[in-house]
């Protein structure tokens, strides 16, 4: 009895032998069978995508298994699971991928995981569930790539100038006088009844009216005599007219102290106003009239054919020719509007007083920024109909980080305004602060004309989407952050350290794409430097560093540490 015992035992552990032997066929899989594509992995459009390649063995699948393999990315806090993928042994029933159990076998797997930032330290798993027959089998997850690369979320729309609409503010507004002196026929002297017109009054008022606020511009005078008895005679006629004319100004410029010069020039025969007055008139026979303007240039010859249309001379000469005998005054006054100054201080205490341009423009030249949103607040409360005040305000609420209430604003901006290229730009840098940068595109191809900021956020929507090349190409010749960390992405190192450098407000972000720009093409002397110019506008670029993946054959270099610590 005590021998079958012994022999039950014997026979028992030959059993578990040979499953050791079967299951180890079955193992653990080594990590140097298995590459991936990139790796350490990276972040592109707010994704973290590689390709796993691997090789089972010679003899390693068993002709009954089946196997399970699941990438699982794991970091603090969480793991991200991936697609599960089954090969099975050339025994095994079903659609599976084979593997030859002689030949062994090659297999590939993708992952693609949303990004969140904690994935930044985090390890790359392949986890296996195993079958041989109906039994289970034991294997463990193998670690196959570690952290991540997130560069490309250093992107920052926030670093991209709004939209704001355009005040029309001016400082300097003309306001044009016109006035009429006419003469009887064959007289150049004033007759005190022609300058009692009201237009002569009220030029003569506005001369008078000068000040520092309201200055005389231009003064213009074109005398003129009518194209009819002779041209000797009109070009004395015209040119007294004209003397004349000058006189009266010169006085009324001398009693107002106005030193303005006086642009005058008279016309002989006015024969272009001849032909005006006669397409506006109801004459009989005026395209005949018109005609023999077209068909003669010599003023004798034309004065002569017109006379011998007698019925018709008749009323040209009590209804055309008086007209033209005249002088045509032009007055230009400057009216200077307020100050920089003064809109600003009304802006505070009286925002009510100022147009709806000054109060735009108060928003425009304001440093504060507290007076900036109070100046846009007013022209939403005053001028509730313009699109431009809601528009603005957003701009501000961007700004400050909030999209919410931005959104709202530009929705009503868009109510009020219509497709505003503004508009659309604000919205798009909304999009961009979310990712969404497939929409972003969209609003930003209804924003052409906003200005040179387009092309840079054209150029940030083209990071979030992975399109590097196109972003390269989208910021030109722009010297930013983001217009530097393209060329990172892109390949191009001395290009964006060239950027960097050209910057002209350098932030920490500067100097840390700086040291990446130097990390990638092996520029110790960069990457140290950099470094330290970041960590003293930013202490807590130490820590970033020391944890970022692009620094991570530095991660033994003692200068390195003394810096990132």
């Amino acid at each position: 009895m005590k021998k079958g015992k012994n022999l039950l035992r014997f026979g028992y552990m030959l059993f578990l032998a040979a499953l050791f032997v079967s299951c180890a066929k079955m193992g653990e899989m080594s990590s140097e069978y298995i590459t991936v594509v990139p790796s350490p992995l990276e972040v592109k459009a707010n994704k973290v995508e590689a390709t796993i390649t691997g090789k089972f063995p010679e003899k390693y699948f068993l002709k009954k298994a089946t196997l399970d393999v699941t990438p699982v990315l794991k970091y603090e806090g969480g793991e991200a699971v991936g697609t599960t993928v089954t090969y099975q042994g050339e025994k095994v029933k079903g659609n599976n991928t084979v593997i030859a159990y002689k030949a062994g076998g090659t297999f590939t797997q993708t992952i693609s995981f949303d990004y969140v930032p904690a994935m930044k330290t985090s390890k790359l798993y392949l986890t296996f569930k195993a079958k041989v027959g109906k039994k289970e089998v034991q294997i463990p997850e193998v670690e196959i790539a570690q952290g991540c690369i997130t560069t490309s979320t250093l992107v920052n729309p926030k670093e991209v100038a709004t939209a704001i609409g355009a005040d029309k503010f001016e400082r300097i507004i003309k306001e044009n006088y016109e006035a009429a002196i006419l003469f009887e026929i064959q007289r150049a002297d004033l007759k005190s009844k022609a300058l009692k017109t009201e237009d002569i009054k009220k030029l003569a008022a506005q001369l008078a009216s000068a000040n520092d606020k309201k200055a005389v511009s231009a003064l213009e005078v074109a005398a003129y005599a009518s194209p009819d008895g002779g041209v000797s005679l009109n070009e004395k006629l015209a040119a007294n007219r004209e003397k004349n004319t000058v006189d009266y100004l010169s006085k009324e410029l001398k009693k107002s102290k106005i030193t303005t010069p006086v642009d005058a020039k008279y016309t002989a025969q006015d024969w272009d106003g001849f032909q005006q007055l006669m397409m506006n008139s109801n004459i009989q026979d005026k395209d005949l009239i018109l005609r023999v303007l077209s068909m003669y240039s010599d003023p004798d010859q034309r004065e002569k054919e017109i006379k011998n249309l007698s019925t018709a001379y008749t009323k040209i000469a009590s209804e055309i020719l008086p007209q033209l005998r005249r002088s045509k005054m032009k007055l230009v006054m400057d009216v200077v509007g307020k100050s920089d100054e003064e809109i600003l201080a009304a802006a505070k205490q009286n925002p009510s007083s100022l147009t709806v341009e000054e109060l735009i423009y108060a928003g425009k030249i304001a440093q504060d920024k507290s007076l900036k949103a109070a100046s846009a607040e007013q022209v939403v409360a005053l001028y509730p109909e313009d699109w431009r005040g809601y528009n603005n305000l957003a701009a501000l609420k961007i700004e400050a980080g909030q999209t919410a209430e931005a959104s709202k604003l530009l929705a009503t901006a868009a109510q009020k305004g219509g497709d505003q290229p503004q508009i659309n730009y604000n919205l798009g840098l909304v999009e961009l602060t979310k990712n969404n940068y497939t929409k972003a595109k969209e609003y930003f191809g209804k924003a052409a004309g906003v200005g040179e900021s387009l092309a840079e956020a054209q150029g940030v929507a083209y990071i979030q989407a992975g399109q590097y090349d196109k972003a390269v190409s989208a910021f030109g010749n722009t010297t930013s952050n983001n217009a530097a960390l393209a060329q990172i992405l892109n390949g191009n190192y001395q290009k964006a350290t060239a950027i960097a450098d050209a910057c002209q407000n350098k932030t920490a972000d500067t100097y840390y794409l700086k040291a990446i720009a130097g990390a990638r093409s092996n520029n110790k002397d960069q990457v140290i430097s950099s470094l330290k110019s970041a960590i003293q506008k930013d202490s807590s670029y130490a820590k970033k560093a020391a944890s970022d993946m692009e620094f991570a054959k530095y991660l033994v270099d003692a200068d390195f540490l003394s810096v990132a610590k």
